[in-house]
């Protein structure tokens, strides 16, 4: 397979059920394409398995009840802000349900023109068109609707500001506003909802006078009554299950690709590489959404996957380095550049533009866009060939 460079294969699966080996099922379904397929399998191929059938192999699941007990747990009696959720039915719909059951009264504080992810809330043109070019004001409901007139989010066409407010029912208010310290103008305790700038909100508003401030990794960071949990991430991560369960992010998963790597090198006699992946983080040019809904994109992974991939930039190689040679000439110039580069090419110019993110982010995103996340049944990604170069023989 001279001329073949890498391959991602999206790898069928049973439909996973609370209770089933998620290891057995991996092996045994990558196992039955590899011979369907005629894939040759090699050291450092990689297997990388979704993070919703790791959790759902595991029960991880929990009720919008649970979350109610915890949050009045935690946040006890009076008005609680919810600032910065992201605008999604799946990823937040249940969590502020169960917020809302847990809490006397709400303030949820929403940014504009869009949430942490890029999910709009109203067209930044049409502000613009308003006169509006820069966001530092704070809105009432009643007022931005008399500034921006219909809401409508352009992929699913809902208005956010009116699906939230009929989930929480009667005790809500929506302000909108992209200071996360507003909300203490309105109350001390607060619950940050939003996923990659959570820390540093949560420190400001302590800062700032907060008496009291959770995140959202600290809801269900625990068992609740036998409920699901994930001690690291709480509800981050977790998915609409059914309109009163919610599936988390997979817990123990350092574990699980230990043994599924362990596995695979049993049946299959090679040493492959593994990780769970959820969302892959790359942004949709059209509608402007970041997709990384999830804490982080890879929960866990083997040690091979450790690091970010130290490549030289064949274009400007062959502009710049191996002067007019042509055809085999050229080829065997740019192997001999390859294999004697310097093991860390960073700020070289040989490696310009190579954008060297981390390996499990780009293979997230590789695994994300293979598996896709409707009816394609490929909860499994098997990728060969990633770590070859234009080298190998």
């Amino acid at each position: 397979m001279k001329n073949i460079g890498t391959i991602s294969w999206g790898i069928k699966a049973p439909i996973i059920r609370p209770g089933d080996d998620l290891v057995e099922i991996t092996c045994d379904s990558v196992m039955k394409a590899v011979k369907e397929g005629k894939i040759k399998l090699k050291d450092r191929d990689i297997v990388a398995v979704t993070e919703a059938v790791v959790a759902k192999s595991q029960g991880n699941f929990a009720t919008v009840d649970d979350i109610a007990k915890d949050v009045r747990e935690k946040m006890g009696e009076g008005t609680v802000g919810v600032i910065f959720p992201i605008l999604s039915r799946n990823r937040f719909s249940n969590i502020l349900k169960g917020i809302a059951r847990g809490c006397d009264n709400l303030i949820i504080q929403l940014s504009y023109p869009f949430d942490e992810v890029g999910n709009p809330l109203v067209s930044i043109d049409k502000l613009y068109e308003k006169g509006v070019t820069n966001f530092n004001k704070t809105y009432t409901e009643k007022q931005f609707y008399k500034l921006v007139g219909k809401i409508e989010h352009p992929f699913t066409g809902l208005d956010y500001i009116d699906v939230y407010k009929k989930i929480c029912g009667e005790n809500c208010r929506i302000i909108l506003s992209n200071d996360p310290t507003t909300i203490l103008k309105y109350t001390k305790k607060v619950i940050s909802a939003d996923i990659h700038s959570r820390h540093r909100n949560k420190d400001l508003l302590l800062k700032r006078g907060a008496k009291k401030v959770i995140t959202l990794d600290e809801i269900l960071n625990h068992s609740i009554n036998g409920s699901g949990y994930n001690e690291e991430f709480g509800v981050l991560g977790s998915n609409l299950s059914t309109d009163e369960k919610l599936k988390l992010f997979p817990r123990d998963t350092k574990t699980f690709v230990k043994k599924l790597q362990k596995r695979l090198c049993e049946v299959s006699g090679v040493k492959m590489e593994c990780m769970v992946y959820g969302d892959g983080a790359f942004k949709d040019p059209v509608g402007g959404i970041w997709e990384l809904a999830d804490p982080v994109v890879s929960p866990a992974y083997t040690s091979g996957l450790t690091g970010t991939p130290n490549e030289i930039k064949l274009k400007y190689v062959a502009d710049n380095q191996i002067g007019d040679l042509k055809g085999k000439a050229a080829e065997e110039a740019i192997k001999e550049i390859i294999n004697k580069k310097s093991k860390n090419l960073k700020n070289q110019n040989v490696s310009l533009g190579t954008t060297p993110r981390r390996y499990t982010d780009l293979l997230g995103s590789l695994a994300d866009l293979t598996s896709g996340s409707g009816d394609k049944g490929t909860p499994i990604v098997l990728i060969t060939g990633y770590f070859n170069n234009y080298a190998d023989e």
